[in-house]
């Protein structure tokens, strides 16, 4: 009996610490369904949000679709930023997917014929963002409206092709999860338009179709490639023995593999992600990245003087002595060793037995390393004359620097429709061939962003060619020579975002692969930058734009910087960048440092300066000299070729200098209450293993703070939210109502305790009441990820950091005033803006132009729905004028414009006899100068215009 129980706790135990499984497409789909009611009935439906841009840096683009018939017109699809389509050659752009309930895009399709849209969501690509899809869907009204016809629990969808003579017949490669196991992957079909699904080809429920291609002249014969990966937070293995190219002669009904061992195409563990592109029904070629390593015994180029990396990893004590000191020292210089690793003191601490020579290798041995280091074949090109039943590589010696260590990023080949011989390949540049793949020449350009993810090639202008990258969208008429470059959208992927103090304050955000970008906030988003030549938002740093904090005494100082945390202070008056990252001692392993590492100008004092590793680090003078103030504060990393076990958030109490708050990317969350001599553990009672998306310490009571966790890296899309008013001894759950969705920030309301912000991956919300119950934001918002979130007190701006669609901002001050008793009045309204008369009201200085109306905008909160009338009074009472508006039970917004009734000017006048009021120039009366009154029911509110 006693051994049955045993067993018993020790099956309870297994499953409680047991990593959760992947969420359901039923819990997704509930999810989605929840927020749409939520929608519905939230109190904060009304409050608008403004899309601030920027747009010039655009973001990745995952797929185009062409017309074939007027190729000025042409839909877009962004990774994470929806669909847009345009219809002037790309000079504008409208999206047409916030319909619906995701921006996550993988491939698009239009049955141009019959207008039909095919979006299969989810991006094909295996990138840190790449985002989980809700299947397939389908507009036959441009966007207006969306259809979800299934594969729900697909997450990341490769292909759609629709046969040319039948629109209700559809092939779809589906990638599958990105990081979990699951069944519905492999090749779908449907017959039906989508109402029903047979699937066609099933591999392993860890390898999906990442290309699937077919003859543009003949629908029936058919090519895919299935890829075999495995990502988790900390490894990414790109490359199985189930990666292999299938071919199809019946439309995709049936499927045989012909990338066999006698085919010539590589098999086996080492081959990667595969793109194809089919010429006619013999000639195919295949793009690889191959994941099999370079022979051992290349030759080094003896007459290189230049010591590596990899030279000291085999090297004795004895030979390491022997070393020139000059050559030992220009070692070091280049690669970054501290001034205190000199040739004389670094061959004293080897002959001490305190260093050995390979120490001088795995200082360097950091996350960059271990990608760009890695000694893979990489890039290679085949080609098949038969019909796939033989390959050929095309070329001789390696294609190197065109995917470096990132081809699960890349993956495609395009040929020429009127040329076998012209073909085009991209990763890092595009680059083009015209003789079939033996060599190969660069159409990269000055105005062409690097990471190319999609090409279309005109089939009546082959010179015609459209590209998409991680920078938007790129047009050529002369097959590459010259660039148009096309970047309306406001689809950029903010991984953060933070604001200044100046008038008008500035919106700092880093980007992925587009750097660090500055601007005012409100700097207008037009074209009329053209006319005079400098875009309004600044760049300011290149790579993955990373977390930036600005010196609150002088803006000009700027620390920021990019991926694993290479951080810069930067002087943006004098254009000075002095690298800061902190360095380990020589001996030591190295700092892991997250992708997103974490970054705090302490509130105390604008000279002190954190950066979070596995350690947290402490400047006391800008970053030019660190400590550490910790141990590992993580469960010590795990063995892969991506940094993991590091810190992720940092957040030290505006009470207390030295209270001080991480968490790390594993899972754990530590506190300081001196500064860092002494530590606690204060992740029990939390979810283990998940990543810790935020930490924040209040800015309203010393012993409360906020931590956020997020699953996506588990492909776990649960909420966890979580509060405490004892430093973290406990927690509160405070997920409340939210939607599944991963959580990626929350923050505190700087005014009023009650009231806390949180974005996900796919919506913002508000609460009043510390987390009790939660209300969604939509208004101008699109479904999409939600990274950051920043308010500027004194502006009571609320700024939301998307990774998808650029950075959006709502003026909060009605929030802020919020409280439990507003709920028992039947209106408030609240504080007016004053606002300042002037002779342009109505008018205008050309005929050819409209006159300008100015608006007064009329903040409220309404207990109930249903018509409403909004009487403007003068300063004695006198009625000037009523809107009737229909409100929600909520926050409202009314807007008037400053116009008076005919009656209303008469009775003013009667009441005033010192003022003149005359007919603007659109033929309306505006108030003069004055005091006047706004009513609703019986509540009222006072404005002047003065």
């Amino acid at each position: 009996m006693l051994k049955n129980i045993c067993y018993l706790f020790f099956i309870i135990s297994f499953f409680i610490n047991a990593q959760q499984p992947a969420t359901s497409s039923q819990i997704i789909s509930d999810a989605l369904n929840k927020k749409a009611e939520l929608t519905q009935t939230s109190l904060v439906k009304n409050v608008l949000f403004e899309n601030i841009g920027p747009t010039i840096m655009s973001g990745r683009v995952v797929d185009l679709a062409v017309n074939p018939e007027n190729p000025t017109e042409f839909y877009v699809g962004y990774a994470s930023g929806g669909v847009w389509h345009t219809i002037n050659n790309g000079t504008t752009f409208t999206p047409i997917l916030d319909a619906s309930a995701t921006q996550n895009v993988g491939d698009i399709a239009v049955d141009w014929k019959n207008r039909t849209i095919w979006v299969g969501t989810g991006e094909n690509n295996s990138s840190r963002s790449s985002y989980a899809g809700i299947g397939v869907l389908k507009s036959t009204d441009n966007g207006k409206t969306w259809q979800n016809m299934g594969l729900k629990d697909s997450h990341h969808i490769g292909r759609i092709l629709i046969s040319p003579n039948n629109p209700d017949e559809v092939v779809i490669g589906v990638t599958g999860h990105l990081y979990s196991p699951n069944q519905e992957r492999g090749i779908y079909k449907t017959i039906d338009g989508g109402k029903t699904w047979s699937q066609k080809l099933f591999i392993d429920d860890m390898s999906g179709i990442i290309d699937l291609q077919t003859n543009p002249n003949n629908f029936n014969l058919m090519f895919a490639s299935s890829w075999t990966k495995d990502r988790k937070a900390w490894n990414f293995d790109g490359s199985g023995n189930n990666s292999a190219i299938y071919k199809s002669i019946d439309a995709g009904d049936t499927w045989t593999k012909v990338s066999t061992e006698e085919s010539g195409f590589p098999t086996g563990n080492g081959v990667g992600r595969i793109g194809l592109a089919i010429f006619d029904d013999t000639i195919i070629y295949a793009v690889h990245d191959s994941q099999f390593r370079r022979p051992s015994d290349e030759k080094k180029d003896n007459e290189s003087n230049i010591l590596t990396k990899d030279d000291f990893k085999t090297m004795s004590t004895d030979t390491f002595l022997k070393l020139e000191n000059k050559k030992l020292n220009s070692y070091l210089k280049l690669n970054g060793f501290q001034e205190k690793y000199r040739a004389d003191n670094v061959k004293q601490m080897v002959r001490s037995g305190n260093l050995k020579p390979i120490d001088l290798a795995k200082y360097l041995e950091d996350a960059n390393s271990r990608l760009f280091d890695t000694p893979v074949i990489g890039t290679e090109v085949y080609k098949s004359t038969n019909g796939g039943q033989t390959w050929k590589k095309t070329h001789d010696g390696y294609l190197d620097d065109i995917y470096y260590s990132y081809g699960y990023y890349f993956g495609h080949i395009y040929v020429a429709p009127n040329n076998a011989d012209n073909i085009y390949i991209y990763g890092v540049p595009i680059v083009k061939s015209k003789d079939s793949g033996k060599t190969f020449t660069s159409i990269s350009a000055e105005n062409v962003h690097a990471d190319h993810h999609a090409l279309w090639i005109n089939p009546k202008n082959p010179n015609h060619i459209i590209n998409g990258n991680d920078g938007g969208v790129n047009i050529t008429y002369d097959d590459g020579e010259n660039w148009i470059k096309n970047n309306s959208p406001s689809v950029g992927q903010f991984y953060a975002i933070n604001v200044d103090n100046a008038e008008p304050y500035n919106v700092y955000g880093g980007l992925q692969d587009n750097g660090v970008w500055v601007g005012a906030h409100n700097a207008p988003e037009d074209k009329s930058w053209h006319q005079y030549g400098q875009y309004p938002w600044e760049n300011i740093m290149g790579g993955d734009g990373m977390q930036i904090q600005i010196d609150s005494r002088d803006n000009t100082i700027v620390y920021t910087g990019f991926q694993f945390g290479n951080y810069f202070r930067l002087n943006l008056e004098t254009k000075k960048q002095t690298y800061i990252q902190p360095k380990h001692d020589l001996g030591e392993n190295p700092y892991r440092f997250n992708w997103q590492s974490p970054i705090l100008l302490s509130p105390h004092n604008q000279d002190i300066l954190y950066l979070g590793g596995n350690k947290l680090m402490r400047s006391m003078n800008q970053g030019d000299d660190w400590v550490a103030i910790s141990e590992d504060l993580t469960n010590g990393g795990k063995k892969g070729n991506v940094a993991y076990g590091t810190l992720s958030s940092i957040s030290e109490s505006p009470f207390q200098f030295g209270l001080i708050y991480t968490g790390s990317d594993d899972g754990l969350v530590y506190v300081t209450k001196n500064s860092g001599g002494s530590w606690t553990n204060i992740s029990e009672g939390l979810p283990k293993d998940l990543w810790v998306s935020r930490i924040i310490a209040s800015e309203h009571k010393k012993k409360r703070v906020y931590v956020t966790l997020n699953g996506y890296r588990w492909d776990d899309f649960k909420v966890y939210t979580y509060m405490s008013d004892d430093y973290g001894e406990t927690w509160k759950n405070i997920s409340s109502n939210i939607p599944s969705s991963p959580v990626n920030v929350i923050r505190e309301d700087p005014e009023n305790e009650n009231v806390l912000y949180l974005g996900t991956d796919n919506g913002a919300y508000v609460s009043f009441n510390q987390g009790e119950h939660w209300d969604v934001f939509s208004n101008g918002l699109p479904n999409v990820a939600f990274h950051d979130i920043v308010i500027q007190p004194k502006a009571k701006h609320l700024l939301l950091g998307t990774h998808g669609r650029s950075i959006y901002k709502a003026d909060i001050k009605s929030l802020q005033e919020y409280s439990s008793g507003i709920i028992k009045n039947d209106i408030k309204i609240f504080e007016i803006e004053n606002l300042k008369h002037s002779s342009q009201w109505g008018n205008s200085w050309s005929k050819w132009f409209d006159a300008f109306e100015p608006k007064l905008n009329i903040p409220f909160f309404s207990n109930t729905s249903g018509e409403k009338t909004i009487k403007i009074l003068s300063e004695k009472g006198v009625l000037l004028n009523e809107i009737k508006i229909n409100t929600d039970k909520g926050f409202n917004y009314a807007t008037y414009d400053l116009t008076l009734t005919e009656k209303g000017k008469k009775a003013l006048l009667k009441e005033n006899t010192s003022i003149d009021i005359s007919k603007a120039k659109n033929k309306k009366y505006y108030l003069p100068k004055g005091k006047y009154t706004i009513q609703i029911n019986s509540n009222k509110a006072l404005f002047e215009v003065k």
